[in-house]
């Protein structure tokens, strides 16, 4: 594999990297653990049907049983997963931020079908037991039943947006479409709750259970009102972020330096990232999630984005002066999931960023840290002067590998090349940050080549 060390900046812009500092640690929580927690509300839940319900007999009784248990466990869902989007530091610190959108993500179509099964089962057992029709009983339902009507909007609500997070659909939409759609969860969420304690047969004579089950829909409520609105406020209005350089650092690529006051209260490390919102004219309604392409230095921030899309794009038109509101930091692929000696970081175009930054200030003795960086034309590296900068400061090896597969003979990230340029790649960590086709590529051929999941640390920015 041979190092390609390419100046790819204009003159006169380049920064040498200031003295490496071991980054702060990390607070998190186990994964394991948040779901072990998740895993008993549900079986609480189902506790909670199993206590009301005395006996269950006749088809009518069995279909309504299974619709109030479906219901139940819908509510509980959706809760689950406002939760996990709350923007919690404990969890997108300890979990990161690409866990936790999958996890949303998964139990969101549970939480949809469950949603659906409660509404069907609960007609189709309401109309055998009444000896109906099933058109005539949801007719019934709702217009008889109290807040019936708001709640099957909530549930129309809840399918819409699981229909638009679909990855077909989300692939045809912009970013801050398919994001201001989901602010329509928080709707659906509101138009249920009432319905649940009006016409649920769980909660009508169970003044415990109400108390609970209120305790946690406030309390979910809260930390979005604290951790989504008024902590970037309140930052907004401690650190009074301004842009102070705006320079390409290739073609369709800038970067972006923030200034402002008390940045070190942020605790923000290498390897994380921040939902950037830039207040003027066109972009002040957007908020968009960039990495830190350079170690926190003083009361500086660096992001460096690549023209994907019309935000993106725009932020070539930024001018010094700009005021910022910027929300985070966030994402886990910090030096604190290290636990190896050795450490190679894997990065596809510009998954350089947060690579970039972590290759300045991760801990490491010359000859430890390795960065391969893989982009399939001279053009496109970033970042070329600066890495070999920072490769001859610390004494670290950097492999810039350009052309595509068919020009190259063979795949540079594969297992067997991998495993021919660093034999010992079983004992090193792995800091992978890539388009996702390329990561998914790279993880299975690091498992090929024997290295344990625990030590490959990844995690995806697509939405």
């Amino acid at each position: 594999m041979t190092a390609i060390l390419n100046d790819r900046r204009p003159a006169g812009t380049a920064s040498v990297p200031g003295p490496v500092r071991a980054a702060a640690p990390s607070t998190g929580t186990n994964p394991g653990m948040v779901l072990a927690v998740i895993a008993a509300g549900a079986l609480a839940t189902i506790a909670l049907w199993w206590q009301d319900t005395s006996s269950v007999s006749g088809l009518g009784d069995w279909l309504t049983n299974a619709g109030r248990v479906t219901g139940l466990l819908a509510g509980y869902g959706v809760v689950v997963l406002v939760a996990l989007m709350a923007r919690i530091p404990p969890l997108e610190r300890g979990i990161g931020a690409d866990r936790l959108a999958r996890w949303h993500a998964h139990g969101g179509r549970y939480t949809v079908s469950l949603v659906i099964a409660h509404g069907l089962l609960i007609v189709w057992g309401y109309a055998v037991t009444a000896h109906t029709d099933v058109l005539s009983q949801t007719s019934t339902l709702l217009m008889s039943y109290p807040d019936v009507l708001m709640a099957t909007v909530a549930g129309l609500l809840l399918v819409a947006v699981g229909a638009v997070s679909a990855r077909a659909a989300r692939r045809r939409m912009r970013y801050e479409t398919w994001y201001f759609l989901h602010f329509y969860t928080y709707l659906a969420v509101a138009l249920a709750f009432s319905h649940q304690f009006s016409t649920g047969a769980d909660f009508m004579t169970n003044r415990p259970a109400r108390v609970v089950w209120s305790a946690l829909y406030l309390g979910v409520a809260a930390a979005i009102g604290w951790y989504r609105f008024a902590v970037p406020v309140r930052q907004a209005l401690r650190h009074r972020l301004r842009v102070v350089a705006v320079y390409p650092q290739a073609p369709g690529v800038v970067s972006i330096v923030v200034h402002g006051r008390d940045l070190q209260e942020l605790r923000a490390e290498s390897g994380q990232f921040f939902r950037w919102r830039f207040l003027t004219r066109d972009l002040w309604w957007a908020s968009n999630p960039y990495s830190l392409s350079a170690a926190p230095h003083g009361d500086t921030l660096r992001i460096t984005a690549k023209d994907l899309g019309e935000h993106s794009a725009a932020l070539a038109r930024l001018r010094p002066g700009t005021r910022v509101l910027a929300e985070g930091p966030y994402g886990a692929m910090t030096a604190a999931r290290r636990s190896r000696r050795k450490v190679l970081l894997i990065a596809g175009g510009i998954g350089i960023t947060p690579l970039r930054a972590l290759f300045e200030s991760l801990p490491a003795r010359p000859g430890d840290l390795t960065l391969l960086y893989r982009v399939s034309r001279d053009t496109d590296v970033v970042f070329g002067d600066e890495l070999t900068a920072i490769a001859q400061q610390r004494g670290a090896r950097l492999h810039i590998v350009t052309g595509r597969r068919g020009e190259l003979g063979y795949d540079p990230l594969s297992a067997p090349a991998l495993t021919t340029n660093i034999p010992d790649l079983p004992d090193y960590d792995v800091y992978l940050c890539g388009p996702e086709p390329m990561a998914a590529s790279v993880v299975s051929a690091l498992r090929a080549a024997k290295v344990p999941r625990r030590r490959i640390h990844h995690e995806s920015f697509e939405f």
